[in-house]
């Protein structure tokens, strides 16, 4: 006799459920529904970029993952490179990479529309598993722990699983529910905030000139005094990412999620940056009379992910800044341990030893990476105690990614794979 399905929600259809939905449907034990609480499955933002350890991640999910990567128009860059921008050093480049290293090709990054990433994510899976405008209000759970979750949702519905994931985002109504009233269940503003615009290739060039080139796509970020820009390509070539950014020390202790930042503040901000910048940033950014700027949160370090049947990724277990490009990148590489574990677990007591598992191997690589990026962006503002604008080339600024980049992703999956093997052999999964 066939066992019964293991039941997974997945709360939040952004890239981050999606992700690991599309992964999950690969096994047909599993009974997988996502909900979300918008009238429609969406993207909110711009870009986001795939580096090549997210990429290895989703070679390792099956022959699906890189096309659909290349369905929604990612292109990869040729190079990332850092720029001065003001000060003696202007128009130095700090660091840089190229896609050929030592003669042989490797990957970098590619960048790729959120939106269209999330359709095609989403494009092959059966319409009766997405569920929307399913708000999750309230979890239950018996006080032992045992027996099902139930989902309710505002609209008064409710849903039954046996596995409840929370991909909710900054947000997150299960983390809160995980951590109680634990400070690191509610994200902190790091003062950082940022203005992105997404520009018709003719156009941006027009206004750049030669650093954007969709027959040599790279990606630029320019460090000035505490002021950054950041430009690449997305959409097969046919779109430029053009995104300026800043610090406000006062913010850190404010509520404060948007920023009314305007032409004129813009103007003074880069009024002494080199003319092909301060002539694209007059062009794309200020003709506009006013901007409204999105100051970057983060989550604090969370002593688990995990509660039981009930566990986090993504932006809700480690919602990050984006100076080191790896939010998106995070949240592919959780789908790749969840569905491996999970694709593993044939019964709910092994279900709850993959979620553990998952944990142990994905808590400290993620919270080392939130805790990089907030030092990176202090950096790529000009405001590194040790640095400031005397960054000369040294070729040390890259090696902040090394970490991030160079992992084995299958050796983190196998060590994932052991971590459950072990916990089952303990017995202590359910205890």
């Amino acid at each position: 006799m066939a066992s019964k399905p293991i039941r997974v929600a997945i709360s939040g259809g952004g890239l981050a459920g999606a992700s690991l939905l599309r992964a999950l449907i690969e096994f047909p034990h599993l009974d997988v529904h996502i909900f979300e609480s918008a009238p429609a499955f969406k993207e909110a933002g711009l870009a986001i970029g795939v580096t090549r350890n997210a990429q290895a991640a989703l070679d390792l999910m099956g022959p699906w993952g890189p096309e659909l990567l290349k369905r929604a128009g990612a292109v990869p860059m040729r190079g990332v490179r850092f720029m001065i921008a003001q000060g003696e050093g202007q128009g130095e480049v700090i660091d840089e990479v190229d896609d050929m290293t030592a003669g042989t090709q490797q990957r970098l990054t590619s960048i790729v529309h959120r939106a269209a990433y999330l359709q095609e994510l989403l494009a092959d899976v059966p319409r009766e598993r997405m569920h929307a405008s399913k708000k999750l209000h309230k979890i239950d759970r018996n006080p032992d722990g045992t027996g099902p979750v139930t989902l309710h949702f505002a609209d008064g519905t409710t849903h039954e699983c046996d596995i409840l994931i929370g991909a909710d985002g900054i947000h997150s109504a299960v983390r809160k529910f995980i951590l109680g009233d634990d400070p690191a269940a509610s994200p902190r503003n790091t003062g950082f905030w940022l203005i992105m615009t997404l520009q018709p290739y003719a156009e941006a060039r027009a206004s750049i000139g030669g650093l954007v080139d969709s027959g040599d796509a790279r990606e630029y970020s320019w460090i000035g005094r505490n002021n950054c820009v950041m430009h690449n390509l997305l959409s097969d070539g046919q779109l430029v990412q053009f995104v300026i950014a800043s610090s406000d020390d006062e913010a850190k202790a404010s509520d404060n999620w948007r920023r009314t930042v305007s032409a004129d503040e813009i103007k003074k901000l880069y009024q002494d940056w080199p003319p092909q910048l301060m002539k694209a940033i007059d062009e794309l950014l200020c003709k506009k009379p006013e901007h409204e700027g999105i100051y970057l949160w983060e989550h604090p370090s969370a002593s688990t992910y995990v509660s039981g049947p009930l566990c986090v990724m993504g932006d809700a277990a480690h919602a990050t800044t984006p100076w080191q490009g790896s939010g998106g990148g995070m949240s592919i590489e959780d789908s790749l341990i969840l569905s491996t574990l999970l694709g593993r677990a044939k019964s709910l007591p092994e279900a709850l030893a993959a979620l553990k598992a998952y944990d142990q191997v994905r808590r400290p690589r993620t919270q080392r990476i939130v805790d990089s990026s907030r030092g990176t962006g202090v950096i790529l503002l000009g405001k590194g105690e040790q640095t400031g604008l005397e960054m000369k080339k040294s070729g040390t600024l890259l090696r902040r990614w090394d970490f991030i980049l160079d992992i084995d992703m299958q050796k983190h999956r196998d060590e994932a794979i052991r971590l459950m093997d072990a916990e089952l052999a303990g017995g202590t999964t359910l205890g």
